[in-house]
């Protein structure tokens, strides 16, 4: 079976942010001072092939923990679909 991971990837709330920051300030330069915190992190689509959703599961969280995220300073999660 074909299935699609989205995966998103973003700093822990502990850790500093600075592209985060940066974002910030410059909407704050567009005029938007409203906005309190940005936090800036990555999005990984992934297509894969599994038996099924659990070995799909098991796949995209090895990849996510071994090599995607580095799990001292991000966190993920994910959705999975049939693809």
């Amino acid at each position: 079976m074909e299935f699609i991971a989205k995966i998103n990837v973003m700093p822990k709330k502990e850790i500093l942010d600075p592209q985060g920051k940066a974002v910030r300030l410059g909407l704050e330069n567009l005029g938007l001072n409203s906005v309190e915190d940005v936090r800036v992190g990555r999005h990984i689509t992934v297509q894969l092939s599994a038996s099924d959703e659990a070995q799909a599961k098991q796949m995209v969280e090895e990849a996510c923990q071994k090599l995607l995220a580095n799990l001292i300073m991000e966190s993920y999660e994910y959705e999975l679909a049939a693809g």
